[in-house]
């Protein structure tokens, strides 16, 4: 008996070993190679670096809404535009997809959605310009900063 529960708990370490070894690949790691340029070029599918890059777009486009309504004074429209590309944005992104980026990638993508949120209630409930210019600034930072540190590859032999 005690040759089996040696054997067992011989198992479950190397369970617990390969489940770690399986998060850190798909939850912190991601599909990353160094690049020549310094950044950390993620490998994706054409598919999905097309949808990654069409929620950055998304970003960029209510930074340009939101700008706009900056101008016209109408924080309604600010409001919105920021809700648009908030948490609610967030989802549907596929699980295959989400175990190639690296962690850092995540939590910036998720800090932006987080940070347009705010930024509609600030625009929705304080109506300040000023508050509301500035924390587009502060947005913009996570923008350039992900842009700095990351690109997206397409797989060899797409």
């Amino acid at each position: 008996m005690k040759k089996t529960c040696k054997f067992c708990w011989g198992l479950s370490a190397l369970l617990v070993v390969a489940m770690a070894a399986t998060a850190y690949m798909f939850v912190i790691r991601g599909n990353v190679v160094a690049s020549d340029d310094g950044r950390t070029a993620i490998i994706l599918s054409a598919g999905e670096r097309d949808l990654v890059l069409a929620e950055m777009r998304g970003f960029l486009e209510g930074v340009q809404a939101i700008t706009a309504g900056l101008a016209e004074k109408d924080m309604a429209a600010v409001s919105a535009s920021a809700h648009e590309v908030g948490m609610a944005n967030a989802q549907g992104v596929p699980a295959s997809l989400m175990g190639k980026l690296p962690l850092e990638f995540k939590q910036l993508g998720m800090k932006t959605h987080q940070a347009f949120d705010e930024l509609a209630m600030e625009a929705k409930d304080m109506g300040d310009e000023q508050i509301v210019l500035t924390k587009v600034s502060e947005l913009m930072l996570n923008c350039t900063s992900c842009h700095a540190a990351f690109r997206l590859d397409v797989e060899a032999g797409e």
